[in-house]
């Protein structure tokens, strides 16, 4: 899987030449939480997600939150090691308790 795009980063190309301080009143939120999101230094909660809904009445939640899923997933997926022992161990014919 490739790595993807911060949402922050797609965020920013929708509101490129747009005021950073005039697009966070209107979602109703600092300049300073949405600068935090455009520049990849916070996520998009749920919240945040039906806010720009609301503003980008092309997208929905849903876009906004599968794309900080699919970014999360990637970034613990490809930095992080866990050692971790399976709860179950699979054979060819059933799954047992390890």
């Amino acid at each position: 899987m490739y790595n993807p795009a911060h949402p922050g980063l797609i965020l920013k190309e929708y509101i490129e030449g747009m005021s950073i301080t005039d697009i966070a009143k209107r979602l109703g939120v600092s300049r300073v939480a949405l600068s935090r999101i455009v520049n990849a230094q916070a996520g998009i909660s749920a919240e945040m997600a039906v806010r720009l809904s609301k503003l980008l009445s092309n997208t929905t939640p849903n876009f906004w939150l599968n794309m900080q899923a699919d970014y999360d997933l990637w970034q613990i997926e490809n930095t992080k090691t866990f050692s971790i022992m399976p709860l179950f161990e699979e054979s060819a014919h059933s799954v047992k308790l390890a």
